[in-house]
């Protein structure tokens, strides 16, 4: 017997319009997971909606972000993405930046036009050493440079949290990298809860929370979407988003780039489950979406990215970027002030 119109089940985009459009609610994980679950033959429908949701709950501006490593390989853990695990037969060696290095780097960011200048250590936390350098380097870019300073240094200790605080580090990013199930096929050295706890102390402190992690790492579709509500759980002020790029040495080598249809439909579930939160497009974007798909994310979600190169990859040159968001008409802007 056939449905009559009233008893037909809602569409996931229908319902979308409705929680998340009008009402700015983020889909739970099992909507979350509809979304992730359409055909291709509906990935421009899902974009379009996830535009209009970027658009009504945080505005036409794009942020970008220049990021630098402060110490780069030689990690102790065994992420197994990561070409800077010491752990690994990688090509990454161990290497510091010093405190002029990090002050120029900054200062040709702001230039470029990115309102953001990440610092970033590959280190399971950071020691004294570590956490001196930090301070030190992020008051001789404010001392110099116009821009937001952020840091990215692993797992913390509320004595470091509180440190960073002090500093003036406005936000933190530490990634829960994938679904809390998926976790032990990622990481075995440390937790899922390990990462979760210091984003819990970096948000009590004031400090802003970035946190996101890499699509394409094997996760099933029902994992992906328990990813973004976890990621939902933190409020996050920002997520980024990676796409995995495989790296020679690492034991994610041989894994196949995620599909172009498969990261687009992943970008327009991630809005429509976090949709006043800053999305930021980060590493494996240029390998897996190529520049029609970075425009097609630009234009479905995405509301901020990093420009120039990652830690480890070679990213497009900072005024590509800024000449596509140009092209679009998409402003770029501020989205957060110092905390």
């Amino acid at each position: 017997m056939p449905l009559t119109e009233s008893a037909k089940p809602t569409d996931i985009l229908e319902l979308a319009r409705t929680k998340v459009l009008d009402q700015g609610i983020g889909l739970d994980q099992g909507e979350t997971l509809q979304v992730l679950q359409l055909g291709d033959d509906r990935i421009t429908e899902i974009l379009e909606l996830a535009h209009q949701v970027r658009l009504k709950w945080c505005g036409e501006e794009i942020e970008a972000e220049g990021i630098i490593s402060l110490k780069t390989g030689g990690c102790p853990e065994d992420c197994h993405f990561c070409s800077q695990s010491g752990l690994f037969e990688s090509p990454v060696r161990s290497a510091w930046l010093d405190i002029a290095g990090l002050v120029e780097a900054a200062k040709q960011t702001q230039k470029s036009g990115a309102t953001e200048f990440c610092i970033v250590a590959a280190v399971k936390g950071p020691d004294d050493r570590l956490m001196n350098q930090l301070e030190q380097a992020v008051a001789a870019i404010k001392a110099e440079v116009d821009i937001e300073v952020a840091a990215s240094v692993g797992i913390l200790t509320q004595e470091q949290v509180d440190r960073l605080k002090a500093a003036g580090v406005h936000r933190y990013n530490h990634n829960l990298e994938t679904a809390r199930s998926f976790f032990p096929n990622v990481v075995t050295t440390h937790t899922w809860e390990s990462r979760r706890d210091t984003l819990r102390m970096v948000a009590a402190a004031g400090i802003e929370v970035c946190s996101g992690g890499i699509l394409g790492m094997g996760e099933s579709l029902e994992q992906r979407a328990e990813f973004a509500s976890d990621l939902a759980e933190l409020n996050p002020t920002e997520v980024p988003m990676n796409f995995l790029d495989p790296r020679p040495g690492t034991p994610f080598a041989d894994k196949e780039v995620m599909a172009t249809a498969d990261a687009l439909r992943a970008i327009g579930a991630f809005r429509l489950a976090l949709p006043k939160t800053i999305l930021r497009f980060a590493g494996g974007r240029e390998l897996t979406l190529g520049d029609l798909g970075t425009e097609q994310g630009l234009l479905g979600g995405i509301n901020a990215m990093i420009v120039g190169n990652y830690l480890t990859t070679l990213g497009r040159p900072m005024e590509n970027d800024l000449d596509m968001l140009d092209k679009l008409r998409i402003p770029l802007k501020v989205l957060t002030t110092s905390v």
